[in-house]
């Protein structure tokens, strides 16, 4: 008697269990039951769509084309704080995309910072951008800029990485400088972060279920925020960026989740090995840090930039992690990755 009621409950608790760890199916843009196509849309070669907006001159009238990479939870449809006389002046074009999962482009279960490098490639020549351009990610949307470092630093003509991500488990890093910026997080963010490095499989079930805490960022939880970034966070919501309500119209998992286990799963490569891309001096590459970001620690990016000294290091002492919605900061970001 005891042992089909063992079975039983065994088979109940896998099929449970299954179900935990399974995320739903995403709802693609264009398919039956999923969010309607409204933007402009590029084919990659594997038969993906990427959805994109363009911003500023004309590209066949720009001296300089920037492809802009959104953050976390963000889109190609935020708000960036360029001012138009810099546009004008410069004659810069902007190319934004939502990244795999995003918004309007398709999901990519299988997307790592090598196939977010060759997307932005791609992207850049369907749309005919030519064989150099820049590249600026912010946040979560630096790591392309470490693939597009490693695997196509030939079609870059400079980068800017923004309050750029940081993988605790990063090879290069010693133990000290890694442990002192992985203990500034939230509790809930060291645990969230070592189970999508070390159990990427358990990463859904972990972000879904009710018994502990898991990224702040998506509790609300404003103690991650620095009061600069409280006042930008106040100032922003006045405005709210067009198209906020898409960022994860297609499933949380295959836009947010995925990103975060595309980012601290195991690299390819070390950032130390990256060689410079610009030997001559005919580009360069910046990293921007506030000193007062709660989200990603000063001390990584700070360590990564004296250890290849060919980065520009751009260290705000007054600034937290919102600093490229300052509009003069932003206008700073743009200007030294053109001029210099």
């Amino acid at each position: 008697m005891l042992a089909p009621i063992a079975v039983a409950v065994t088979v109940g608790l896998l099929g449970w269990a299954y179900q935990a760890l399974k995320a739903p199916y995403p709802k693609i843009c264009g398919l039956p039951g999923g969010p309607p196509i409204t933007s402009p849309r590029v084919k990659l070669s594997d038969g993906r769509h990427l959805a994109y907006r363009e911003m500023g001159v004309p590209k066949e009238e720009a001296k300089y084309k920037i492809i802009f990479i959104h953050g976390f939870d963000s889109s190609k449809d935020l708000n960036l704080p360029v001012p138009q006389e810099l546009i004008d002046e410069l004659k810069i074009y902007f190319l934004f995309f939502d990244r795999a999962g995003y918004g309007e482009s398709d999901p990519f279960p299988k997307r790592t910072v090598k196939s977010e490098a060759y997307d932005i490639q791609e992207l850049a020549d369907k749309l005919q951008l030519g064989h150099k351009f820049y590249v600026i990610g912010a946040s979560m949307g630096a790591y392309p800029i470490y693939g597009c470092l490693k695997y196509i630093p030939h079609r870059l003509a400079g980068a800017s990485l923004v309050v750029p991500f940081v993988h605790y488990w990063w090879p290069c890093l010693p133990d000290n400088v890694s442990a002192e910026g992985f203990q500034r997080l939230q509790k809930s963010d060291q645990w969230t972060f070592r189970i999508a490095h070390h159990a990427p499989w358990l990463f859904y079930w972990w972000m879904t279920q009710k018994w502990f805490p898991s990224l702040s960022i998506m509790a609300g939880n404003m103690a991650i925020f620095c009061p600069q970034d409280l006042e930008l966070i106040k100032k922003l919501s006045e405005t709210p960026s067009v198209g906020q309500e898409k960022v994860r119209q297609q499933g949380v998992h295959e836009s947010l989740h995925r990103d975060i286990i595309a980012g601290y799963t195991k690299w390819e490569f070390d950032p130390l090995d990256i060689s410079n891309p610009f030997p001559q001096n005919e580009g360069s590459v910046h990293i921007w840090q506030g000193h007062e970001d709660r989200i990603i620690p000063y001390q990584i990016n700070r360590y990564i930039s004296e250890k290849l000294p060919w980065i520009h290091y751009h260290e705000v002492p007054d600034a937290g992690h919102l600093l490229i919605f300052r509009s003069e900061l932003c206008e700073e970001i743009v200007r030294s990755l053109l001029l210099g």
